[in-house]
C-alpha cells in the first residue's frame, strides 16, 4: 500500500495550483535520520523523529492518505475545481475521475421545472439545460454523472435521457 503524507496547512502556491510543497518537517526529520552512518545515533534518531511525527499525526499537524483515501476525496470533489488537490498527487499523476454513480437520496422540481438532485454523501446537483429525465428521479434509484465538454457534466437517471447539470454542494 502506498501512503502519501501531506501538511493540513494550505498555502498559496496550492491555491494556485503549483507544486506541492516540501515535506512537513516531523516528515523530514525522520527521512533525515538515514544520513547518519553509526547505529546507535541513527537507531536514536529516528526513536525521537517518529515519537515527534507520532505526535505531529496526533495533533492533526500532519495527515496520512493512501490511494484509496485520495480516490474517494476526488470522488467527492467531482463537479467542483480544487486546484489545492495537487498536494495529494505528490509527483503521481492523477487518476482521472471521469463519471461518479451515486444513489438518489431526494429529487424535486423547482419552481422554474428544472431538478435539484440531492444524491448520497450529500452531492447537489441542479438541472441547467431544459431538457427532462425520461422518469422521475426516486431514492434508490443510479445517477451518473459524467464529465462533458466545455466543463459541463451529464446526469442520466434510470439509464435514459441525460440532462445537464450543475454541481452546487
Amino acid at each position: 500500500m502506498t501512503v502519501t503524507l501531506g501538511c493540513t496547512l494550505a498555502t498559496p502556491a496550492l491555491a494556485a495550483g503549483g507544486p506541492p510543497p516540501a515535506s512537513p518537517q516531523a516528515i523530514q526529520a525522520t527521512i533525515d535520520c538515514r544520513k547518519l552512518t553509526d547505529d546507535q545515533a541513527r537507531l536514536a534518531c529516528y526513536d525521537s523523529a517518529v515519537d515527534a511525527l507520532g505526535q505531529a499525526i496526533g495533533q492533526g499537524q500532519v495527515v496520512a492518505v493512501d490511494r484509496e483515501q485520495v480516490q474517494a476525496v476526488r470522488k467527492q470533489a467531482f463537479g467542483f475545481t480544487l486546484p489545492s488537490l495537487n498536494i495529494l498527487d505528490r509527483g503521481e499523476k492523477p487518476e482521472e475521475v471521469s463519471e461518479v454513480r451515486l444513489a438518489v437520496e431526494s429529487a424535486r422540481r423547482m419552481p422554474n421545472g428544472k431538478w435539484l438532485i440531492q444524491l448520497e454523501g450529500g452531492q447537489v446537483w441542479r438541472q441547467i439545460d431544459s431538457s427532462d429525465f425520461s422518469r422521475i428521479p426516486k431514492p434508490g434509484a443510479e445517477a451518473i454523472i459524467k464529465k462533458a465538454i466545455l466543463g459541463s457534466y451529464m446526469m442520466m437517471i434510470g439509464g435514459k435521457s441525460p440532462v445537464r447539470v450543475h454541481r452546487d454542494e
